[in-house]
């Protein structure tokens, strides 16, 4: 969807530069407790342990922190026990839905300022599968189209990709959950690089903003983003590139 890649590529380089500053190191480092509590303490079996670990080393995260955050999450009780994961659905500005997930220990604290951010940004906050039917969950790939053409990504077709998307200067190639650690695989395996590998929520329909609504409805998935139990925000927004990066910069 026009603009939907090049937001999600423009977010990637955001929190990397985030992360590196330590702002994103507590969300980090709580994805990958919750996984090791979840999955065990082995990646090799734990997919979703797998993925935050590396999330957490492309920001440069160390790897004692790392490690203790898998500590954490193994060993049972205490802290790890008390995070509950969380998803809040609502609509932004033009009647974006927007999805959030959430890793939190208060569940009544979280939900008030998930509640406040859409208020604030012109939002309603929905209850329980008001927007999430409108959302499939996937494996989302980013690459850069510059550097790759798609006869390079063919390897990810082989494993089992379902598509590959060309949008705004990327290609996002699209796995079933199931599928999306062999296809990663297959990826690295060949020397593709790539921006950000992910699952993801991805819109079934897309709703257009004008430039209007856009401002606001990117500040309130900025304010979203930013809280500290925030771990991932979707939206089905279908915006041109331009007028993403005249809001977003």
């Amino acid at each position: 969807m026009s603009g939907h890649s090049k937001w999600a590529s423009i977010k990637h380089k955001k929190a990397i530069v985030d992360s590196r500053r330590g702002a994103q190191f507590s969300k980090l480092t709580r994805a990958i407790t919750v996984a090791a509590r979840d999955g065990g303490a082995d990646p090799v079996g734990n997919p979703a342990l797998d993925l935050a670990i590396r999330k957490a080393k492309v920001a440069s995260m160390p790897k004692d922190n790392i490690e203790r955050a898998i500590l954490k999450g193994s060993g049972g009780g205490g802290e790890a026990d008390a995070i509950e994961s969380v998803l809040y659905e609502g609509y932004g500005p033009g009647g974006v839905a927007v999805l959030v997930e959430a890793l939190t220990e208060n569940r009544n604290r979280t939900g008030a300022e998930i509640r406040h951010a859409f208020s604030k940004h012109g939002g309603n906050l929905g209850e329980p599968g008001s927007v999430a039917y409108l959302f499939d969950k996937k494996g989302t790939i980013v690459i850069d189209s510059s550097a790759y053409s798609e006869d390079d990504l063919m390897a990810a077709v082989e494993a089992g990709a379902e598509d590959v998307l060309t949008d705004e200067g990327v290609f996002e190639v699209i796995a079933e959950p199931a599928d999306f650690t062999g296809v990663r695989q297959a990826l690295e395996d060949s020397g593709v690089e790539m921006e950000s590998a992910e699952m993801s929520y991805r819109p079934s329909t897309v709703v257009p903003v004008e430039e209007g609504q856009a401002g606001r409805l990117m500040r309130l998935i900025e304010l979203l983003e930013d809280n500290d139990d925030v771990s991932a925000v979707h939206a089905n927004f279908d915006i041109s590139a331009e007028v993403l990066e005249r809001v977003a910069g």
